[in-house]
């Protein structure tokens, strides 16, 4: 599907869900345009990773759209959405853990590969060159990470964060056109998580839209172009980093008072 000028690559249109008697994501609304790097933020329980799920097909949602680059994924099975050029990471990590690192990653491009199972079986030519593409790809998307060198270590003896890492490299495998991140710094330290902005941004200077869930406000403040704030599942306010942190309602909801939205901003975690 080749991309539309203007278009942005996300658009959520009252997106409306509830389980049960509570109302867990409210009339959303918001976009996400071509390049940009969208930030989600919000108390815990606010419904961030609910609307996360609506995007990926994880949820239906009761009421509203979402908007793929103009073509509405609402409902679509999961893999229907990655096929279409959207992936994602997961709060909790989610890799095959006694699968090696490279082997983690070629299981996320398997969505692109198209040999079927008569020259799977009889290794026909074209199986082959196929398999060997995706190995070079896999191994381009360790090294963009930096895990090259950990390419034949098993996922579970990777570092957390390196573990994080992998998954950031078995979704660009997938070639997305969007990439979810789900709170991709949680349990990073200081030097993980400044190499993660790069990476985030080097990411988004391939042309791939990033949309984000982080409780790290240095972060968030440092990279976002753009921040979507919920409490109760609604949207209190959007705008830049610098509009965020002086909006009353945000202030209130989320940072606290101005002061420790300021401290928040400036490196802490919230």
């Amino acid at each position: 599907m080749d991309r539309l000028p203007n278009v942005p690559v996300l658009t959520l249109a009252g997106l409306y869900k509830r389980f049960g008697g509570l109302v867990a994501v409210n009339n959303v609304s918001f976009t996400v345009p071509q390049g940009a790097i969208i930030g989600l933020i919000g108390p815990n329980g606010a419904g961030k990773t609910t609307v996360f799920n609506l995007i990926t097909g994880n949820y239906k949602p009761d009421q509203g759209a979402v908007l793929f680059e103009g073509r509405d994924i609402a409902g679509l099975k999961p893999h229907c959405v990655v096929e279409l050029g959207v992936a994602r990471t997961f709060q909790n990590i989610r890799l095959f853990q006694g699968m090696s690192a490279l082997e983690n990653v070629l299981a996320g491009r398997h969505c692109r590969m198209k040999s079927g199972v008569i020259s799977s079986m009889f290794r026909l030519p074209g199986q082959r060159r196929e398999e060997k593409q995706a190995l070079e790809r896999a191994m381009k998307e360790l090294a963009f990470v930096g895990l090259e060198k950990q390419y034949d270590n098993l996922a579970r003896n990777l570092s957390y964060g390196n573990q994080r890492l992998l998954e950031v490299a078995r979704a660009l495998a997938t070639d997305p056109r969007l990439l979810i991140l789900d709170e991709p710094a949680g349990g990073m330290n200081d030097q993980e998580t400044q190499d993660l902005v790069h990476l985030i941004r080097a990411i988004r200077d391939l042309g791939i839209s990033v949309l984000l869930i982080e409780h790290d406000m240095s972060l968030v403040m440092k990279i976002c172009d753009n921040l979507v704030v919920l409490e109760y599942g609604a949207v209190i306010a959007t705008g830049s980093p610098a509009e965020i942190r002086r909006n009353p309602k945000v202030i209130e909801a989320y940072l606290g008072t101005d002061s420790e939205a300021a401290e928040a901003a400036s490196g802490g975690r919230a």
